[in-house]
């Protein structure tokens, strides 16, 4: 059997703040499955995001006016 990788705190973190980002999508309207595909299918430029230091809500706000 493999043995399970541990994730480093930075990588946890942004997990959890993209799991918020979901949340704001879905407030702002979309539903869970397309928020998810989106987070995934701009995963750079949530990267980017999350690394410029903006909120789980302001990220979610500029990808719903995009």
């Amino acid at each position: 059997m493999a043995k399970k990788e541990e994730l480093d705190e930075e990588t946890l973190a942004f997990i959890q703040w993209c799991t918020e980002v979901e949340g704001f999508l879905v407030a702002g309207g979309v539903t869970l499955a397309e928020a998810q595909d989106h987070i995934e299918e701009q995963i750079e430029w949530f990267t980017d995001q999350y690394c410029d230091g903006l909120t789980p809500e302001e990220a979610a706000k500029a990808a719903l006016n995009d």
